[in-house]
């Protein structure tokens, strides 16, 4: 572990996301999804954050910016003086809901970047799939943002209307420079699905802003932001504009996080910490980014702030930050990660706790915290093809992120549990914030449009070029566009996953071109696959990727075979929750139980892991055939009158009976009832085998 931990990247595999204009999702299970949040989840979503959903929580966030832009105009025709600053806090509410004041700002200090994320997400769909009425509408939101925006650039809603004079007097906690960041991610995927840049021009105008603010000069401020995202932002901004001066503001914030004395101290008016006392584990700012090397504190911090470690890791070649990477890393997937892939284990703080500590039924596992993981893992694998890395990425996004949507596209988990008991949720007050169904909508509303932008992207994930070779990091179908020593070559694929594990590949216009395709061998496989097509190729295996190298002609198709039986999977002993218990999972799928299968009490449920599992596919929901998993097992009977609390201890009756599982993701979609990850198991475990019906 660690000499793997010390080697140097090979910059010859370092490679990139494909263009939008050059990659294409035709896969039946996700196109599924990305045609779901285009025609549903997107037009819901805008009704959402103009607070015209019955029911749902408000947003104001639509309400936020047309109070700025009339604001902006009233000020620059002279008609009015912007106020002095006044704190409304971290969150405030009208005290009519419905009728909020025209002039003054509601909801949390970030709220503009849910409007951000959605124009993202948009950018995503417009892409896939031009949709005049859809643009036409974000041009409408972007025209909204850009007149909300001051004469030298700044651009928040909450100092807008509260007074400009209180601008970036406090980093930690109001999140300028984290809306700074989502605008800025919206403005280049907008500008390259459909190459208009007047919100590009807007991220740039408050990126230049920024470098001044920030500079090194006596006279500048040497602050970062409370919430990581800029970091990350400014890269994607230098890589859109070829801008230097926002990589290195980057370099900037990264550097200047975590030094002695800490900067928030100051800024603060706080008494300096003892030396050697960690403080700010919150904010990811207790120490410098390249002596940290353990996961902590808020979760969705520590993703983004390692996405912005990792591109500062890439680009300038810094093996100590390429270190630290690794490290947290692997701190996050092996000690603090769920089966699931879900992040941040408890409610109080968003957080990371210490290693092996995963509870399921209080678990957080904030769906942004997941989507944040995906973001991670796609650059490490960027900087270094390690299986390691997308085996996680693929665990995520099967499980840890989808389960925080409805299959309506309708409803949300912000917190993603592995176990739920409805009553628990309301009486147990270290539970309340576990739902056993999904919301409509959040006063805080991060994750919903953070899941629509990820769906919507899933093409930068699966698949990552150099010049002369093509990753495939998902086994998704879809095409892309390579650039040969010919010119374009279409590469397309095939897939069956996450169901069956067939994929293929074609080269519909090969013309004899070499180049190098590179597949992942997932972990859930165990190294049973076969490869039809490849006999003439060169074949190596580094890192968990079969290479396979050849020229490439029309007449060439690969077609992959990877095992996928259900298999029991067991934690780390040390993950007190899970001893004696096993999950179920089938390929990049885990599997739960709920209470509309299996009756309620289902803690009562014992698996026999020496038994097979069933496979069959069944008609989960309208228009919805999945498999379904059957386990055999038994089944504490409930005494015919009411027991002692206490009593001697001897063998409690029970029953054989079977289970169903369904797949995780897909759970809370039908009744409101009790669902569970980890089951007690008796017998051995592992490979369970196959019967399909």
């Amino acid at each position: 572990m660690e000499d793997r931990l010390k080697q140097r990247p090979d910059r010859a595999l370092q490679s990139e996301p494909f263009a939008l204009q050059n990659v294409r999702v035709t896969d039946a299970f996700w196109q599924e999804k990305m045609q779901l949040v285009r025609d549903t989840v997107l037009p819901h979503q805008w009704k959402l954050l103009h607070d015209a959903v019955p029911g749902a929580a408000k947003s104001y966030c639509i309400h936020n910016f047309r109070a700025a832009a009339e604001a902006t105009a009233r000020r620059q025709s002279g008609q009015e003086v912007a106020p002095h600053y006044t704190n409304r806090g971290f969150e405030v509410l009208p005290e009519d809901p419905d009728a909020p004041q025209p002039d003054r700002f509601y909801g949390f200090v970030f709220q503009d970047s849910d409007l951000y994320k959605w124009l993202e997400a948009v950018a995503y769909a417009l892409a896939d799939e031009p949709d005049e009425a859809l643009e036409a509408q974000a041009d409408a939101a972007i025209d909204l943002v850009c007149r909300a925006q001051q004469a030298d650039g700044y651009l928040d809603t909450y100092y807008i209307l509260n007074g400009l004079d209180g601008a970036f007097q406090n980093l930690k906690d109001h999140h300028e420079l984290y809306c700074f960041g989502h605008l800025t991610e919206a403005a280049v995927a907008y500008a390259e699905a459909t190459g208009k840049t007047r919100l590009l021009e807007a991220a740039c105008r408050w990126a230049d802003l920024l470098d001044k603010r920030f500079s090194d000069s006596p006279y500048g401020c040497q602050g970062y932001p409370g919430h990581p995202e800029a970091e990350l932002a400014l890269f994607r901004l230098f890589a859109a504009t070829g801008c230097t001066r926002y990589r290195e503001l980057s370099l900037r914030f990264l550097d200047r996080r975590g030094q002695r004395p800490y900067f928030y101290d100051t800024e603060r008016g706080c008494t300096p910490v003892a030396p050697g006392e960690l403080r700010y584990t919150y904010y990811q700012a207790h120490l410098p980014v390249r002596e940290q090397h353990e996961a902590v504190g808020h979760a969705v911090r520590a993703m983004y702030l390692y996405c912005g470690m990792a591109d500062a890791a890439r680009l300038t070649g810094d093996e100590m930050l390429l270190r630290a990477c690794r490290v947290l890393f692997e701190d996050v997937t092996a000690r603090k990660m769920y089966v699931t892939g879900g992040v941040g284990s408890t409610a109080d703080g968003e957080a990371f706790t210490f290693a092996y500590d995963l509870p399921n039924d209080t678990a957080y596992a904030e769906t942004c915290a997941a989507a944040g993981l995906v973001f991670f893992a796609r650059r490490m694998l960027q900087i270094e093809p390690r299986a390691a890395y997308a085996d996680v990425m693929e665990r995520v996004l099967y499980n840890g992120l989808l389960s925080g949507m409805s299959a309506d596209g309708k409803r949300f988990f912000y917190v993603n549990p592995l176990e739920v008991d409805p009553a628990a949720c309301t009486g147990d007050p270290r539970k309340r914030h576990v739902h056993p169904a999904r919301q409509a909508w959040f006063g805080c509303a991060c994750c919903p449009p953070n899941l629509a932008r990820v769906i919507g992207s899933v093409g930068q994930y699966a698949w990552t070029k150099t010049q002369n070779t093509l990753f495939v990091h998902l086994y998704i179908g879809g095409e892309v566009m390579l650039q040969t020593r010919s010119g374009e070559s279409h590469v397309l694929m095939e897939s069956e996953l996450p169901w069956e594990g067939n994929f293929s590949v074609h080269f519909p216009d090969g013309r004899g071109d070499v180049f190098t395709l590179a597949v992942r061998i997932p972990a859930w496989c165990a190294g049973q696959y076969t490869v039809e097509g490849a006999e003439n190729a060169k074949r190596w295996v580094r890192d968990g990727y079969l290479y396979l190298q050849k020229a490439w002609s029309v007449q060439d198709t690969l077609q992959f075979n990877f095992a996928m039986y259900p298999q029991f999977v067991r934690s780390d002993a040390r993950v007190r929750e899970n001893i004696g218990k096993v999950a179920l999972v089938r390929g990049p799928l885990v599997y739960c139980m709920e209470e509309a299968d299996n009756g309620k009490d289902l803690h009562l449920c014992t698996l026999d892991a020496a038994a097979g599992v069933d496979v069959s596919w069944e008609t989960l929901l309208p228009h919805m055939r999945v498999p379904v998993l059957t386990a055999s097992g038994f089944r504490i009977c409930s005494p015919e009158a009411a027991p002692p609390l206490y009593a001697p201890a001897v063998p409690p009756k029970r029953g054989n009976t079977r289970y169903r599982f369904i797949p995780y993701y897909l759970w809370a979609n039908r009744t409101v009832g009790e669902m569970q990850v980890w089951m007690r198991a008796e017998g051995n475990t592992g490979f369970a085998g196959e019967k399909k019906c």
